[in-house]
């Protein structure tokens, strides 16, 4: 078969393409911005991309056309598709037909955390000898793809939620997202699924631009909730107030609770403040140490979740937990990308102020008094329409100096935002007023951090490049 993906470079449906090759399938795609890493991924696949969505990208041999949901009508290449009565389908429903079925899913759902705590699980499954297949919304530095189709499971394997031996399926671990599924399909990606095993990591308001208030995105978790067969389990963040009221609505599937309260199923003790070393205890009692390179405490709960999804499939912890040591995330959460004239740039995939200020917050704890400079560019469609508007600067209370990139788009009014900043703040019209502002400000023993959930037009390795090709620090 031959497929052709509209909006082929965002996350998920990049995914997609390279699931369906590996199937066997043909597969071209078009999408209005093209960027790395999923751009890269895609061509080493060899796949062919084209910018922009002229329906003439569109060859007339294809026999499906995948739509992302960041179509709509109105869009040439969907108006193309349904006038010529073309087949056309979901990125998440072609997942549920053509992958998932036989397969055992475990969903990482949540409005922060999602693809980290999809790539934890997988590389610790992974770890554990079960070749898991996955569908990540990023690019895992463990595995160098963002989904692959997987093996086949242990035989001999205890199927999750029973606690006897059975032949076990394959494992699929999918990151679960609640943004609708298509224009054409309103309803939260996440209920194609029909998961085993579903982790609840965190519940706030999110993607302004089609819910209406918090309420609307609970309903949406209980629709994955209901999907969850009486053998599997929930694994739930205790300390989230939502997702306790989502389950008020009605739970059929056993429940496991996680958070730093030792009276949950999966606990938590910090060891270092960063977040870099902890403590785990399931039911009271002690698993193990985990010594690793990630910071923050919304990391150790991503662990701590994946670890309980681990156990929901009769993986023993303490058997992977020491695989933790090596584990080296994804691109762009926090990712290091180098250090040159003593400044130190990260890049970081953040949309939202929750994300944002406990990603500050672990890497204060981790580089102490040392300046961050934080160039942030309110990209998300919740940042754009202002609904985190009050929130973003309080997000921000870590660093010591935030360069907002505040293109003509943007629909509030950023100065607000600046004036509330803690630390020193001002706005720039385009990237290259960014990277300029940053060569004035970033000084010795810096640490850079740019945060954004795009493209940011290549800034944060063009101002890498730029200090190695001798621009010096203040």
């Amino acid at each position: 078969m031959k497929l052709h993906i509209l909006g082929i470079a965002g996350t998920f449906m990049g995914g997609v393409a390279a699931l369906a090759r590996e199937l066997g399938h043909a597969v071209e795609g078009s999408d209005q911005a093209v960027y790395p890493p999923m751009s890269t991924q895609l061509e080493q696949l060899g796949i062919a991309l084209r910018q922009g969505y002229d329906p003439a990208h569109i060859d007339a041999d294809v026999d499906q056309v995948v739509i992302g949901n960041a179509l709509s009508r109105g869009n040439p290449a969907v108006e193309a598709v349904l006038d010529a009565g073309r087949a056309y389908t979901s990125g998440a429903q072609w997942l549920s037909e053509q992958v998932l079925p036989g397969r055992e899913v475990l969903a990482v759902a949540g409005t922060h955390g999602k693809t980290t705590t999809t790539t934890i699980l997988a590389f610790l499954l992974e770890a554990a000898g079960r070749a898991p297949g996955f569908l990540i919304g990023g690019v895992a530095e463990d595995f160098g793809v963002s989904a692959r189709l997987g093996g086949r499971a242990d035989p001999a394997s205890p199927q999750a939620g029973t606690g006897t031996q059975a032949p076990a399926r394959p494992l699929f671990v999918v990151e679960a997202d609640e943004y609708d599924t298509a224009f054409f399909d309103k309803r939260s990606k996440f209920v194609h699924y029909r998961p085993t095993v579903a982790i609840l990591n965190n519940l706030e308001f999110d993607h302004a631009d089609i819910f209406p208030d918090v309420a609307a995105i609970q309903r949406q978790f209980h629709h994955l909730v209901r999907t969850v067969p009486g053998r599997g389990r929930l694994i739930v963040n205790g300390h989230d107030a939502r997702l306790g009221e989502v389950l008020a609505m009605g739970c059929w599937t056993p429940v496991e609770r996680f958070g730093f309260d030792p009276a949950f199923d999966w606990s938590a003790e910090r060891i270092a403040a960063d977040g870099s070393a902890f403590r785990v205890r399931h039911r009271g009692v002690d698993v193990g140490t985990v010594e690793w390179p990630l910071l923050g405490d919304h990391n150790v709960l991503n662990a701590l979740a994946a670890l309980a999804a681990c156990a929901a499939v009769g993986v023993d912890p303490a058997d992977v937990l020491p695989a933790l040591a090596r584990f080296r995330s994804v691109k762009r959460r926090l990712e290091l990308l180098g250090r040159a004239r003593g400044v130190t740039v990260y890049d970081d995939f953040a949309h939202h102020p929750t994300a944002i200020s406990t990603t500050l917050a672990g890497l204060r704890a981790k580089v102490g008094d040392a300046r961050i400079v934080v160039a942030m560019e309110p990209r998300s469609n919740s940042m754009r329409l202002g609904a985190h508007a009050q929130a973003l600067a309080p997000s921000l209370d870590a660093a010591d100096a935030v360069v907002f990139l505040h293109r003509p788009e943007l629909a509030w009014d950023a100065r607000r935002v600046v004036e509330a900043v803690r630390g020193q703040a001002r706005t720039v019209p385009d990237a290259d007023a960014l990277l300029d502002a940053l060569a004035e400000l970033a000084r010795d023993g810096d640490h850079v951090v740019f945060m954004s959930n795009g493209g940011f037009d290549g800034a944060p390795r063009r101002f890498l490049a730029g200090l190695q090709d001798g621009q010096a620090p203040a």
